[in-house]
């Protein structure tokens, strides 16, 4: 492509470098090149965009079929120029270039292409007729599998927007793609069915999509099976329950007994939407039992995928159904083999609780909720503690205590540092529950001991534990139950622990207030001297965050003087810290000395 340039055309320069640069033999330059075409087209105008740049990117896509990235680029792009082509009424001109590249090999080019080309569906109000379906019976049609995969998804676009007689040839031209020799092309044809069964009027839908829809499922190859489980939830919702029972319900029964594992698999994942299409009586009657060889299949991805479904399945049966059928299987499931299936179980075993209520889950589901807190896996024994507030909500706090209590401490103290952050997060929560009297005599002393954990994620979680305890039980609990503690760890021999006592401290200043801090603000400032860099450093920081909360008194004639020291110290940390403590809190001290020197008292004036 040759970009003319007379003596006043000296802007287009630029341009002719773009354009040259798609040629160019290094692939990043032709790359770089085609992220501008928006620009190129902004250069050239409308015209000869239509007529002299999409010709040429036609011809560079069927030349460069070796450079994915570049082809990948142009897919996407070429479905952003329409407005530089003269909008939705010429768009039509854009789908010559992205025809060539829906014939790519490369999967990535051909489903950006087709992404593309949806775009310009969507826009073209008028020219459907004789634009877009000879386009999809060029594709459907063509020499290439990769024409016909292209084809697929393209369908249901198009479809309300053509006549009768062309809608009868889309059909029609499904229908081969469904029946291709190529199980990529079939998959394809199945992967679109859904979205085109949902434009399709109920005549064609019963007599013509869904017989193709039910030799699918009987296909030969997995891939194809495992994308006819989701159309079983499409169609299921397309239909009523009477015709889902009819016409969908079979396909189910027999998609559930499939040999490869993979579909099977694929409908237990599915399974509860699955449900949703068919009458309760249904479910109880038959559903179950197909659940129950999921939850008992030889293969544990089968089994790990039917235990995430237990919960919501047992949420649309009885508890009679739940009781007599499933909680066998849940028990089983408790101690698999497999440690994913226990795991999986885990997520959602709490859930149960307020499906059977208190009386059955204390007899049925405790004995499991304690096996699996004691799982030698971590995964399960996290998933367990994550849904401690459903139960705790059914069996109240009294039965909870009595029964789940003593192996969440244990917990507390767990090996994994992950399960012990699940506990942390929780008790704020399990307190607000259980009441002051119950934590202090339980849970208390946990929460200290958190503060001294090997793991610094620990401790920082422990820290914000403590601040939500104060905001639960109130300031002057936390006076007498944390403060004193806190303090002590101020002055520990471990300059890790004095180090998480002043981050403590920090934290605590917006919840116990003023008054709260008076008491506290002379451990900061101690530990402004402390001999060890890290901790003057944190005590800077935790005079950065006091200072606003403090009396101006106390800013001017301690935080101030203490920072002031420290942006003298050896260490660069402490002293960029304390700078930065200063600065953040320049205008307050200001303030501060303004008003000392407005005091009646002459003495004060002076110092300040």
């Amino acid at each position: 492509m040759d970009v003319e340039m007379g003596d006043s055309d000296e802007a287009l320069a630029p341009i002719k470098i773009l354009i040259d640069e798609l040629r160019n033999d290094d692939a990043q330059m032709r790359l770089k090149s085609i992220r501008r075409l928006g620009t190129i087209a902004t250069a050239l105008g409308a015209e000869r965009t239509k007529e002299e740049l999409v010709p040429y990117l036609n011809e560079m896509a069927a030349e460069m079929e070796d450079e994915d990235e570049v082809l990948l680029a142009l897919a996407e792009e070429l479905g952003g120029l329409i407005q530089h082509v003269g909008g939705k009424d010429h768009a039509h001109v854009l789908l010559m270039p992205l025809e060539t590249l829906c014939a790519m090999e490369e999967a990535l080019v051909r489903d950006k292409a087709v992404e593309s080309v949806k775009k310009i569906m969507e826009v073209m109000k008028s020219g459907a007729e004789e634009k877009l379906v000879p386009l999809i019976r060029r594709l459907a049609t063509g020499d290439y599998n990769s024409t016909h995969i292209a084809a697929a998804p393209l369908f249901a676009s198009v479809y309300k927007s053509v006549s009768p007689q062309s809608q009868a040839e889309l059909r029609h031209l499904f229908a081969q793609l469904c029946k291709d020799d190529i199980p990529m092309v079939r998959k394809a044809a199945c992967q679109s069915l859904g979205s085109f069964a949902q434009v399709l009027d109920a005549q064609s839908l019963h007599s013509e999509l869904i017989p193709l829809f039910a030799k699918l499922a009987q296909d030969d190859q997995d891939s194809v099976k495992i994308v006819a489980v989701e159309n079983c939830v499409t169609l299921g919702k397309l239909l009523n329950q009477k015709q889902s029972l009819e016409l969908v319900m079979p396909i189910i029964r027999q998609l559930q007994q499939d040999k490869g594992w993979r579909v099977r698999y694929m409908v237990a994942d599915r399974y509860c939407e699955l449900c949703d299409t068919v009458p309760k009586d249904v479910i109880e009657a038959e559903m179950t039992g197909a659940l129950v060889k999921f939850l008992k299949d030889s293969e544990p991805e089968v089994r790990t995928a039917a235990a995430f479904k237990v919960t919501g399945f047992c949420e649309r049966v009885s508890v009679d159904v739940t009781l007599q059928h499933l909680m066998p299987c849940v028990r089983d499931l408790a101690v698999d083999p497999s440690q994913h299936v226990r795991a999986a179980l885990a997520s959602v075993i709490m859930g149960l609780a307020p499906v059977l209520g208190k009386n059955h889950t204390i007899e049925q589901l405790v004995p499991l909720f304690l096996s699996l807190l004691k799982d030698e896996h971590h995964e399960a024994r996290l998933n367990i503690i994550s849904k401690l507030e459903s139960v705790n909500k059914v069996m109240g706090v009294d039965s909870l205590s009595q029964s789940l209590l003593p192996a969440i401490m244990e917990l507390a103290e767990d090996k994994q540092w992950r399960v012990r952050l699940a506990i942390i997060e929780h008790i704020p929560l399990l307190a607000s529950q259980m009441g002051v009297q119950f934590f202090e005599e339980r849970l208390a002393k946990m929460c200290i001991t958190w503060l001294a954990d090997s793991v610094y994620t620990i401790r920082e979680a422990a820290i914000e534990n403590l601040r939500k305890l104060t905001q639960v039980f109130g300031v002057e609990w936390a006076a007498h139950h944390i403060v004193p503690q806190v303090l002590e760890l101020c002055v520990h021999s471990n300059y890790l622990y004095r180090m998480t006592a002043i981050s403590a401290i920090a934290a605590l200043g917006s919840t116990v207030g003023r008054d709260g801090l008076k008491g506290m603000l002379p451990a900061v400032l101690h530990a402004a001297k402390d001999p060890v860099p890290n901790c003057r450093f944190n005590a800077s920081k935790a005079l950065q965050a006091l200072a606003p909360i403090m009396d101006d008194s106390d800013v001017r004639v301690q935080i101030k003087p203490a920072l002031d020291a420290l942006t003298g110290d050896e260490d660069p940390d402490v002293q960029y810290f304390a700078q930065k403590a200063i600065k953040s809190n320049e205008g307050r001290v200001r303030a501060a000395g303004c008003r000392a020197r407005r005091d009646e008292d002459p003495d004060v004036q002076y110092f300040a």
